[in-house]
């Protein structure tokens, strides 16, 4: 059964505006859960922008569903990771110029010292997933280095469905749906799990959670903006029943 990661950055976000103590994303990590969270994903950055490290260290302690943790592929991430040991890390790039992570992880301009950096984490006991574009040289390269698992950038499908007005019959977007499609199927062949996730939101997600084999969706934005006007139990509970719909209307 598709399961739903939700990130929870952007609730530090609001706190860190403020640089204040509220609203504390462990708060909204046990709120999740409620809702129906299968997983918590934080993005812990290199500029502390918003997710702290206190946070992650309570986060591991306090919560009772698995920890994705979202990091660049520094050795001062790889040792946080380690000693913290969430469930699952996801390799990501990261720039400090960007408002949120644009584009997946080029891992064949560096596969040796990436190779490194799975087996560290995999000496600890953690799940190694890389986030990537839906391309096939990437996802090759990804089961060569020893990943996991592969979480595919939804970026492209998510604008271009706004950008068509939102008609998921647009040939933009049909397009696009089925580059994570073929996607989702190279990593299934390649013995990796399927993940998704960048820019899903409440109108664009069935489609996503409807293809054959995909394990996890990971969602913030949406979820914690949503939550500002119905909380966020009810909010994790609402994208999880659109999510469970249509993965079982894919599966007949």
């Amino acid at each position: 059964m598709i399961e739903l990661g939700v990130n929870i950055d952007h609730v530090a976000t609001v706190r860190q505006a403020r640089r204040t103590y509220e609203p504390d994303p462990v708060w909204a990590a046990v709120e999740a859960h409620l809702g129906g969270a299968d997983g918590i994903t934080v993005h812990l950055r290199e500029d502390r922008r918003h997710i702290q490290d206190a946070d992650v260290r309570r986060l591991r302690e306090l919560t009772h569903i698995k920890l994705n943790l979202e990091m660049a592929a520094t050795d001062e991430m790889v040792g946080i990771a380690c000693a913290i040991a969430p469930e699952m890390a996801m390799l990501v790039p990261e720039g400090r110029h960007e408002i949120t992570t644009e584009g997946g992880l080029n891992i064949l301009d560096q596969e040796a010292r990436l190779q490194g950096v799975i087996a560290r984490l995999a000496d600890a006991g953690i799940v190694t997933s890389v986030f990537i574009d839906a391309d096939p040289a990437q996802i090759e390269a990804a089961a060569r280095i020893g990943a996991k698992v592969c979480e595919v950038h939804t970026g492209p499908y998510a604008h271009a469905f706004h950008e068509r007005g939102r008609d998921e019959e647009s040939p933009a977007v049909r397009e696009e749906l089925a580059r994570i499609r073929r996607a989702g199927e190279l990593v299934r062949s390649l013995g990796m799990r399927f993940n998704a996730g960048h820019a899903l939101n409440y109108a664009n997600v069935q489609a996503v959670a409807a293809l054959p084999g995909v394990r996890e969706l990971h969602i913030g934005h949406a979820i914690v903006s949503r939550a500002v006007f119905v909380g966020m139990r009810e909010a994790v509970r609402e994208m999880k029943r659109l999510m469970r719909e249509a993965a079982i209307g894919g599966a007949r």
